[in-house]
Order: C-alpha cells, then sequence, then structure tokens
C-alpha cells in the first residue's frame, strides 16, 4: 500500500540554498499516530506531526535528487527552467529510491520512490513489500498526468486552487493508496473519464 504521495520543490544543484525545500501538495493514505507519548493524541496534533513526516521526506528526497544531478555534471542554472510539459521528458528525470528504517520519520519501516521534473518532485512513500516496478509506473504515469492536465511548470501555478483535480486523478489512479495493474486501454479509458469530468 501507499502511504503518502507528495509534489514539492526542488532547487537546482549548483545554486546556494534560496529556499527551504516546500511541499506543495500531499495525500496520505491512512493515518499513523504519532509516537507513544502520555498526552492526550487530537486531531490537530496527528495533522502537524503527519506534515513533520512529509517535509521530513520530501527533504530527504530533495538532497538526493541534487547529488544525483551534480554526480552526473547537470549544469543547470536556473531553479525555475520555463518548459512546457510536452517539452519534459520522463524518463531522463532523475529518479530513485530509498529506504527509511522504522522510526525515521515513520513508525515502520517504508519505501520512498522519487521523480524530479525540473523543479517539481514527485514522491509515493510505500511498504517495504510494495512492488517497486509497479510503483515506479505509477508514479511516473501520476506525474505525466498531472503535467499534462495541470500544467503544473506554468509559471504562477496556484496548487490550492488545483487540488480538487489532483485530487481527481489520484482517486482513479492511486485509489485509496493501493497501486493498480492497469494496461494502456485502461488507462486511456480513465483519462477520458478524468478530462470529461474536470475539462481543461
Amino acid at each position: 500500500m501507499v502511504h503518502a504521495f507528495l509534489i514539492h520543490t526542488l532547487r537546482a544543484p549548483n545554486l546556494e540554498d534560496t529556499g527551504l525545500c516546500r511541499v506543495l501538495y500531499s495525500c496520505v493514505f491512512g493515518a499513523e499516530k504519532s509516537p507513544d507519548d502520555p498526552r492526550p493524541h487530537g486531531a490537530e496534533r496527528d495533522r502537524l506531526f503527519r506534515k513533520e513526516q512529509i517535509l521530513a521526506v520530501a527533504r530527504q528526497v530533495e538532497s538526493l535528487c541534487r547529488l544525483q544531478q551534480q554526480a552526473s555534471g547537470c549544469s543547470s542554472t536556473d531553479p525555475q527552467p520555463q518548459f512546457s510539459a510536452e517539452s519534459v521528458s520522463l524518463h531522463e528525470a532523475p529518479h530513485g529510491a530509498f529506504h527509511l528504517a522504522a522510526g525515521d520519520p515513520f513508525q515502520e519501516p517504508q519505501t520512498v520512490l522519487w521523480l524530479g521534473v525540473l523543479s517539481l518532485g514527485f514522491t509515493l512513500v510505500l511498504d517495504t513489500h510494495e512492488n517497486l516496478l509497479l510503483a515506479e509506473r505509477t508514479l511516473r504515469l501520476l506525474a505525466r498526468l498531472l503535467l499534462d492536465h495541470l500544467r503544473l511548470l506554468t509559471p504562477g501555478t496556484n496548487f490550492l486552487l488545483r487540488a480538487d483535480r489532483i485530487e481527481g486523478i489520484l482517486t482513479r489512479f492511486l485509489p485509496h493508496g493501493q497501486l493498480l495493474f492497469l494496461n494502456d486501454q485502461f488507462v486511456q479509458d480513465l483519462e477520458k473519464e478524468f478530462s470529461a469530468a474536470w475539462p481543461r
């Protein structure tokens, strides 16, 4: 099962720190209670705890993405390149996976799968026993759909105004955090259904 999906910022690898990593959107499937603590747990406390967990993952992904780009000799100096979604090749985008030990930051061990597309990071947090090939295919599919339908790389894109569309895509292609085996025809049918419900 996928525990979380997030979209966050990525900084160019050879720039000085120009800002903090920001989580632009996150969806948590299932709730993990905050660690054993004698104080009563409230909804607000659990929400803040989840927010801290998600931000910790986003920061680790950003660090790994920057290291990978530096190692490959990436020379981009513009943190917000102006490309259309059509010009982005997801197959050439930096990507990777890593494991999180229990307690760092989740109670159970997790696997994190990430994909960096220019200034955006797309990340899945999932159970360690999940099929990584299926998870990678799902992550690339989600990234493509989000870039195509929401034009996320367009300057001035407001994620808050598009949260319902992001949720619409997740509901169809990652329902309740379940990875789906989807053939191309079924993906096309779901895309048509989404396009009809949410015209561009």
